[in-house]
Parts: C-alpha cells; sequence; structure tokens
C-alpha cells in the first residue's frame, strides 16, 4: 500500500474511544475539521453574500435539529457537519461568513465552502458566490485571527494536525462546462479543471496545510436536474455528463499520485463517485424509495427559490428520497455516504 495513503489513514482514523456506565468518552488526535469547497459542505456562508443561491428558508433544514433552515443545501445536516462528528470534534460546524463566529469557535474549524462555487473562476462568478481563490484568502484571515487571539504555537498544531477537504467540480461540470464547450470539448474541459485542482491543493499546502482528502467528482449526469434536461421520458442519467466526471476523477487521481511526490502534504484521493452511484441505482438497497426525483416539489428541477415552503408536491418523508431537491441528496443519503467512506478507510487499517 502507498506509504503516504497509509500515513494518511492512521492519522485521519486513530480515534481512541473509552466507555463506562455513565458516559462515553471521546479522545482524538484531530482537533479541527476544515473545508473548502461547493454547497455539498457549505454549512451557511451564501446566507451572508448577495447571491440568489440560497437555502436558509424552509423545506430546507426542515430535518435538522430545531428544525432551522441554516444555509445548508438539505433538509438536514451535510457531510461537513457528519464528518467533524464522527471524528469526535463537534456536532456541526460553523460557516466563516457566519455573523455569530466567536474567536474559541475558530479551534474546531470552519467550513469555507460556498454553494454554487467550482475549480473554474468563471463558476462562482456566474453564480456570485464565494470562489476558490477567494476561500483561501479566508483562510490565511482565518490562520491569522488564530494566530492574534491564540498565538503562533496553536497556528502550527492546526495546520499540522487538522483535517483539510476540498469537494468541488460538480458545478463546473454541470453548468459551467456548457459556458466553456466554445473553448473545450468534454474532456479537455475536466482535464482543465485537474490543472485547476491541483493549483489549489498546492497553495493549500503551501499555506502550511499537512493532511488533505481532495474529494472525486460524482455522477452528475444521475442528478434529478440533469435526468430532466437530458434523461428523456425514461428519466435516465446522463451519461456524457457522467462519462466526463469519470474522466475528471482519472486525471486528478493520477494528478494528486504527482503531487505527493511533490508536496510535504499527506494527500489522498477520496472517491465518492461509486458509493453515490450505487445507491442511486440500487436505491431499495438502502430503504430508499426514490432516486431519481427530489423530495421538493415535483423533484424533477426544484433548487433553490423554487425549493420553498409554498412548493407544492414536497414529500413528507425526506429519508425516503436519495434528493432532497433536485441537485443535492437528503441528509440520509448523506450519512449513508459519508459512514460507507469512514468504514471504507477504517477498514485498510485493519490489513
Amino acid at each position: 500500500m502507498d506509504l503516504h495513503l497509509i500515513g494518511f489513514l492512521l492519522w485521519f482514523f486513530v480515534v481512541q474511544v473509552t466507555t463506562s456506565s455513565a458516559h462515553r468518552n471521546i479522545t482524538t488526535t484531530i482537533p479541527a475539521l476544515i473545508v473548502f469547497g461547493d454547497s455539498i459542505m457549505d454549512t451557511g456562508n451564501n446566507n451572508d453574500i448577495p447571491t440568489l443561491l440560497k437555502s436558509n428558508f424552509p423545506p430546507y433544514g426542515r430535518d435538522f435539529p430545531g428544525a432551522i433552515p441554516t444555509g445548508r443545501f438539505s433538509d438536514g445536516k451535510v457531510p461537513s457537519d457528519i464528518i467533524a462528528e464522527s471524528l469526535g470534534i463537534a456536532k456541526t460546524l460553523p460557516p466563516y461568513l457566519g455573523s455569530n463566529l466567536k474567536p474559541h469557535d475558530l479551534l474546531k474549524g470552519v467550513i469555507f465552502a460556498s454553494g454554487g462555487s467550482g475549480y473554474d473562476p468563471l463558476t462562482s462568478t456566474l453564480l456570485s458566490v464565494v470562489s476558490m481563490s477567494d476561500q483561501l484568502k479566508y483562510f490565511q484571515e482565518y490562520l491569522a485571527k488564530i494566530k492574534q487571539h491564540f498565538g503562533e504555537e496553536k497556528v502550527k498544531f492546526i495546520l499540522e494536525k487538522s483535517v483539510f477537504l476540498v469537494v468541488s467540480s460538480s458545478n463546473d461540470l454541470a453548468e459551467t462546462y456548457w459556458v466553456r464547450s466554445v473553448e473545450y470539448d468534454r474532456n479537455s474541459y475536466a482535464e482543465y479543471l485537474v490543472e485547476l485542482a491541483s493549483e489549489f491543493i498546492k497553495e493549500l499546502s503551501e499555506l502550511g496545510a499537512k493532511n488533505i482528502g481532495v474529494f472525486s467528482g460524482v455522477p452528475v449526469g444521475c442528478l434529478p436536474a440533469q435526468r430532466t434536461l437530458f434523461g428523456g421520458f425514461e428519466r435516465k442519467c446522463y451519461e456524457k455528463l457522467n462519462n466526463m466526471a469519470l474522466h475528471f476523477n482519472s486525471k486528478l487521481s493520477s494528478s494528486l499520485d504527482t503531487l505527493k511526490k511533490e508536496l510535504p502534504s499527506r494527500l489522498i484521493f477520496i472517491d465518492v463517485y461509486d458509493t453515490l452511484l450505487d445507491i442511486i441505482k440500487n436505491p431499495t438497497n438502502y430503504g430508499f424509495k426514490v432516486a431519481d426525483k427530489g423530495c421538493c416539489g415535483t423533484g424533477k428541477i426544484e433548487l433553490m427559490e423554487l425549493c420553498n415552503k409554498f412548493t407544492p408536491f414536497t414529500c413528507s418523508d425526506a429519508s425516503t428520497h436519495v434528493f432532497f431537491d433536485s441537485y443535492h441528496p437528503s441528509e440520509k443519503a448523506y450519512q449513508i455516504i459519508t459512514h460507507k467512506l469512514l468504514a471504507k478507510y477504517r477498514k485498510y487499517l485493519n490489513t
């Protein structure tokens, strides 16, 4: 097994658990989770910027604790929350741009991800959201705040011991490609995204992040909105778009293999594609009834403002659907995906 992979896995999942009759005490070597990317991980950054791409209104958040629409693009928690809780860091993580953020909140990590963002800078421009480059600028600001309030040693500790995750490409592939198609064919655009992703990883490493997990692209051709646009009467997955994502994943994995030899950071390619695709193709195996439509409204195209508390036909139980709106999985799907990934990596520890 690749030594980088072994090192990352041993670091990422070493969690000591002790139990007593009174309580369960978790001690972890991971102080913070810091996440960059798009709506899959965004916990509310778009609430505080002038964009139409928001989800801080019902029915979003209806299954979140307190039934609060926080700006997460789902009915409940998103993967950044689930990972943080699984690692014993926190039950949820705040958006960096959140107005209620206090200095002490910074120590367990924050979310820089912005719904609608992508590796391609044009993606964030089209949707008026926080670009990946601006997310890195906010990260530098975050480090300066840590230094100001807690000192240089705490900055070093967070950089060396924390988990850094990067989750992007869906908006690039599903949306921005159509604008870029006059310049690129599908494969060359996917390769362009890999170049941009690689530069982002280099910059993040240069800023001191030691342990970086990079998520693959997902089967975007199977999102309900893409099925509506391209799937015909039978609402099939749009395989040209899925193949584009697969090409991106292959090239990204190879690029990360090269970067492992060049950078001082531990890098891991986290392949989400097959996990989500299996849930979509075999929904009943996971307790779902519907995989080709979202819970919100008709489930065919509703997203953002089109998914609101007045939207007719919204399902009564989001846990029956793989997707909550036409783009984003339900919390139940996120829980399954995240725990399958954690189980996959834990299994490597036993080899």
